[in-house]
């Protein structure tokens, strides 16, 4: 099996697997595309590389790297990642509708050479564009016949025109308030949060956090401008808080907890009054995550009440699949 491939007819794009020699040439395309974020640079994207096939892709045209697909492979299916929670093709500001349509024809006969007969893409949600970015929707559909196989719906704040909070989202502030409950952000208390997150979890899902305290750890010193946490202390103790990821354009709450104490005096209502009117101002959206389960098909009602309360309102986190003829 080679890691390159060209057609008889001489193709738009040369196509290779990627390579750890490739990193500083993947993280550079990234920095500088059109829709990438920093959960699809190699540092964040190889931290759990143990639990994954990597078989992403880098597209060349006339030499220079023109996108890139992180995935990975289990058995004959691409997925576009597994390990993310969106991972489409990340393109530069120059790339254009045709050529995706022919890219993605492309890379169908490539994968097909590799015995890859199935795909899942999901596609990244037009928040985290710097520019638009939706030539591969278009494509999929054009070229992959592909269908909708997943649609998770998440709550998100438009931060130039924020709704008005509920009545007992207000509540939930004056009650913390009241009650001498300390807000910590860009909080180093990981391991005070991470045990309500965890007994959080186990006890409501019987689950755990889809990163472990370490990971988490490892990631904030990868990137510690982009993940920060904040939290909020009764008596010096952590009760509540919430992780954010921040990327140019959003910043998203990648877990939000609390104990009994810090549900009874309202505590996310407080930290999350903080964020969203004094700290992170500046973002063009706030998305707080998907209140969805068994891929989508279960709406939690009562946690996106909970988030519609702060003004959020959906977008969809959707995946796609496609078979390779």
């Amino acid at each position: 099996m080679t890691n390159s491939f060209s057609m008889c007819e001489k193709p738009m794009f040369d196509i290779k697997l990627y390579e750890k020699s490739d990193k500083d040439e993947w993280n550079r395309f990234v920095g500088t595309s059109k829709n990438g974020t920093f959960l699809l640079l190699r540092d964040y994207m190889d931290y759990h590389s143990d639990r994954f096939t990597d078989c992403s892709l880098l597209f060349y045209k006339n030499g220079k790297l023109h996108a890139v697909l992180p995935a990975n492979r289990k058995g004959d299916t691409l997925y576009s990642h597994q390990g993310l929670t969106y991972g489409g093709l990340i393109m530069n500001e120059h790339n254009t509708a045709d050529e995706t349509v022919t890219l993605f024809s492309e890379m169908n006969a490539f994968l097909k050479s590799l015995g890859i007969r199935h795909v899942t893409y999901k596609c990244i949600p037009h928040i985290y564009h710097r520019l638009p970015s939706e030539e591969d929707l278009y494509a999929i559909f054009r070229t992959c016949n592909a269908r909708l196989a997943d649609r998770n719906i998440s709550s998100t704040i438009c931060m130039n025109s924020q709704l008005k909070w509920s009545r007992d989202r207000k509540y939930g502030i004056n009650r913390a308030r009241n009650n001498h409950v300390e807000i910590e952000a860009d909080s180093q208390e990981w391991a005070g949060f991470w045990q309500v997150l965890n007994y959080n979890l186990n006890h409501k899902y019987g689950a755990k956090p889809v990163h472990s305290l370490d990971e988490i750890l490892l990631l904030k010193s990868r990137f510690p401008n982009n993940i920060r946490l904040y939290v909020a202390k009764k008596a010096g103790v952590v009760i509540g808080g919430t992780v954010l990821y921040l990327t140019p354009t959003v910043a998203h709450a990648q877990y939000i907890s609390a104990n009994d104490e810090g549900k009874h005096l309202r505590v996310i209502d407080a930290i999350y009054n903080k964020i969203l009117h004094e700290d992170l101002t500046g973002f063009t959206y706030f998305d707080f995550g998907k209140s969805t389960e068994q891929d989508g098909s279960i709406l939690n009602t009562s946690l996106i009440y909970q988030k519609e309360g702060f003004g959020g309102r959906g977008i969809c986190y959707d995946w796609y699949e496609w078979d390779i003829e």
